[in-house]
Order: structure tokens, then sequence, then C-alpha cells
């Protein structure tokens, strides 16, 4: 073995220098990205903010539309009309997707998991106005008008695939030897998930429930071919309903000052709702991790 000399010592040095160096460029450029990547967030929400914050009132939230040309009004309707359809869709679509991840996470080297598992990937990449343009042939020219129930369905099968993913990957997430502990008592698996498994992640699944509630309640195309629109107050799930995001489209494409500012007004009721639920969801992920760590 050579001896460890003064001029490998300075090399090593050197190496050491050359390699803290590079690792200080490259979290630079990744630090870089990372605000370049958030850039276009604050300057949308800055803006939605400055142009929508005007128009905030009581009446905004309260009152009905007021008719084009005229001033005042709100988005009273569309509130309660974007309320019901993704409270609607969520009693469906909540259920049907925890049991579904439930499945492909505990289940998933079977033929059907991996099918399925294939089926929610495309469903997730399917536009969102497909979907629109599927419930409308399906349901609406059945019906033969357009419905809060469409509207609901609609969202119910653009949630479903975002509720199946999440709970999957936060069921896989549970160690192991937990369900081993369950089967160790001599319960059945189907009794493991449902009273050891899942009620261990609910805090985890209930911050996956509400980014797919955030992510049905900001869309517009499917609510375009399915619920349209309603001028008036309506709690009707089978006539036509108002929800927010068509009401800000057609008061953004109406012509009208007043109804335009309404629109921003509209647009930023929408990206606070989404910002809210997503720092929900962040709290309540990290009150997980908490209770896991004690």
């Amino acid at each position: 073995m050579k001896p460890f000399n003064i001029k490998t010592q300075l090399s090593f040095s050197m190496m050491d220098r050359k390699r803290k160096l590079k690792s200080k460029i490259m979290v630079f450029f990744l630090m870089l990205a990372a605000v370049l990547a958030a850039i276009p967030f604050v300057f949308i929400t800055s803006y939605v903010f400055y142009k929508g914050l005007s128009s905030i009132n009581l009446d905004f939230f309260t009152q009905l539309p007021a008719a084009p040309g005229q001033l005042g009004g709100g988005i009273g309707n569309a509130l309660l009309g974007s309320l019901i359809m993704v409270f609607m869709a969520s009693v469906f679509a909540v259920p049907w997707g925890i049991l579904g991840g439930a499945y492909l996470s505990e289940y998933s080297s079977t033929k059907l998991a991996k099918y399925l598992s294939f089926s929610v990937d495309l469903l997730t990449s399917v536009p969102s106005i497909v979907v629109g343009i599927f419930v409308y042939v399906i349901l609406v020219t059945t019906m033969g008008k357009f419905s809060g129930l469409a509207g609901a369905m609609s969202l119910f099968i653009i949630m479903i695939p975002i509720v199946i993913r999440t709970t999957e990957e936060i069921l896989k997430l549970v160690p192991f030897h937990i369900r081993e502990a369950g089967l160790g008592l001599g319960l059945p698996r189907w009794k493991v998930i449902l009273l050891i498994v899942i009620p261990g992640v609910k805090s985890s699944l209930i911050s996956g429930v509400m980014l797919a509630i955030a992510r049905a309640a900001g869309e517009t195309a499917p609510l375009l071919f399915t619920s349209l629109a309603n001028q008036y107050w309506s709690s009707n799930i089978l006539e036509p309903m108002a929800s927010v995001p068509v009401q800000v489209y057609n008061f953004a494409i109406s012509g009208f000052e007043d109804l335009e500012r309404q629109a921003w007004a509209g647009s930023l009721v929408l990206v606070f709702f989404v910002v809210t639920i997503n720092l929900i969801t962040r709290f309540l992920l990290n009150l997980n991790k908490l209770g896991r760590k004690k």
C-alpha cells in the first residue's frame, strides 16, 4: 500500500472541491427550475386577484346574474349548482374510488388488477371535453335536455380515476406488518383491508378525495355539454343547472364590461377554492406524518 503523501492529499482535496462546486451548481439550477415553475402560478394568481377583487362583495355570492348591460348581480345560483353537482359526483366517486384503489393496491398481482390499472391510466388521460361529449350522447340525448344529473355524471367520471389512483398509492405506503398483524388475529383479508388498513390512513385518503373535488369543481368543458347553464335558482337535478366555471365562461365572452369584471371575480373564487383545498390537503398529509412518527 502506497504512503499517503502530501501530493495525494492535495489531489483528494482538489477532487473534493470540484465535487462540492459541481454540487452547488446543480443545486442552483434545480432551485432556478423550481422558481421558474412557480412563476406562472404566481403571475396568474396575482393577475386574477388584481382583476377580480373589486367585484367581490356579499351580493356577488348571494344574487342572481344581472341582465347584460346592467350593473350588479352575482353568481349565487352558480355556486349552488356547483355545490350540488360536485356533491352528487363525490357521493358516488369517493366510495367506489376508495374500494377500487384498495383492490389495485392489495390484489395488484391479479390479471384483473393489471387490466383495471391500465384502464384507470387511460381514463385519467381522457380529455374532459371528451367526457362531456360522452355523457351528452349517453344521458342528455336520452333525457332530451341538459340537466344537473348529467353534469354530476361527467364530474363523477373525471373524479373516479383520481380517487382510485391516490388511494392505491397511499395504501401502498402502509407497512406490510400491519396487514400481517391483522391476518395473525384470524381476520379474513377483506376485513383487514376495510377495518385496519383503510382507517389507518384516512387522513391521507381524505386529502386525495379533496384533490379530486378541487379538480371537478374547476371543470368547464364537460359541463357545457351536460348541465349547460341556468340564469335562475335551480336545485332540480333534472333541469339545466348553473355552475361557476360555465358562468365565468359566459360572462367572459359577453362583451359587457361589468360581466367581464364578474368573470374575473368568479375566477378568483375558483382559484381561492383550489388553493384552499390544496393547503388543507397538505395540512392533513403533515398531520398523518406526525401521527406516524409518534
